[in-house]
């Protein structure tokens, strides 16, 4: 079982860094042509367009929406531990 925590708790830091490298991303947008660009934006925008429904971008340029996907995270991962 403690394994399992182990690895739940990996998997869920293993994707906060995602998204750090994602909001990383929006800043050097000629990093887009690279295949690790991709993989990153294709597992990532799918769960903070879900926030950036709730938070669209303020003045088409300020996104806040990772501010929300992180805390979600975070209480997810809280939820599923708990729950183990």
């Amino acid at each position: 079982m403690m394994y399992i925590k182990h690895l739940i708790h990996l998997l869920f830091g293993l994707y906060t860094a995602m998204l750090f490298v994602r909001i990383a991303l929006s800043w050097f947008p000629s990093l887009y042509r690279y295949r690790i660009t991709h993989f990153i934006l294709f597992y990532t925008d799918p769960y903070l367009n879900i926030f950036r429904k709730l938070i669209p971008p303020i003045g088409g340029m300020l996104d806040l929406s990772p501010l929300l996907g992180f805390f979600c995270l975070r209480l997810l991962e809280s939820f599923v531990m708990r729950f183990l």
